[in-house]
């Protein structure tokens, strides 16, 4: 399990992504919109968010781009009606993928979709015709780089906290939630002052599906040409990347 794990997609997703500032700045974007949508806009109460912005702002986001990703999530921005949209399909050989949109345009964010699909190799499908491989789960990363951290004392916390599982890594614990108790692990961790990498409510593949090299090419362009729409808020796949080609 550990080789599909969220962390390895992780670390492997933002060192593509830190090349470019605003790449970082979408990133940020996407952790706060979730977690405002999921808990609320008031950070005071929303500790899932509270985190998102703390960490948007060590990056040098600025404020007003934090408050739009806020309003957005709670409805309240110029005015306008954000509707979620999720597409879902098939890249290159035969790999599922959910793409979550927020737009205010439903053509233009379905023409860019499409789009995307077909140059790349990929299929759109009907709703409901991945969805089923996939489980909701709230994911928490607590950095463990130095190894100075208990793996039997985290286990316990993690548990008495509300998590599902854990799964160890040589520098991170990957905790395993509920969607229903993913804010009360996000609290304890950070209350409990631990370094939370990366928490985030997500869709987890329950089969993986290996690919020749060539089609990992096309599925990550495909994936990269997703991402690049301001619209599009998170792709998943069920990759096998610990046996790619």
């Amino acid at each position: 399990m550990a080789g599909h794990s969220k962390w390895n997609n992780i670390k492997r997703r933002k060192g593509a992504q830190d090349a470019k500032r605003g790449k970082i700045f979408m990133r940020h974007a996407k952790d706060i919109y979730n977690a405002a949508k999921q808990g609320g806009g008031d950070i005071s109460m929303n500790a899932a968010l509270r985190l998102a912005v703390d960490k948007a702002k060590a990056d040098n986001m600025p404020n007003d781009n934090i408050e739009r990703n806020i309003k957005k999530a709670t409805g309240s921005l110029d005015g306008k009606n954000y509707e979620e949209i999720t597409y879902e399909g098939y890249g290159p050989g035969g790999v599922a993928i959910i793409v979550q949109t927020l737009t205010d345009n439903k053509n233009r964010t379905a023409g860019e979709v499409r789009h995307a699909f077909s140059k790349n190799g990929g299929n759109l499908g009907e709703n409901g015709s991945v969805s089923f491989m996939f489980d909701r789960k709230g994911i928490v990363i607590i950095a463990n780089e130095n190894g100075e951290l208990d793996e039997d004392e985290i286990t316990l916390e993690a548990l008495e906290a509300g998590a599902d599982d854990i799964i160890v890594h040589e520098d991170a614990f990957e905790i395993i939630t509920s969607p229903d108790n993913f804010s009360d692990v996000v609290a304890y961790f950070t209350e409990s002052a631990y370094e939370i990498s990366d928490s985030e409510l997500t869709l987890i593949p329950q089969n993986y599906s290996p690919v020749s090299e060539e089609d990992a090419e096309k599925l990550e362009q495909l994936i990269d040409m997703l991402e690049d729409s301001e619209d599009v808020q998170e792709v998943y796949h069920n990759l096998d990347e610990s046996n790619e080609g």
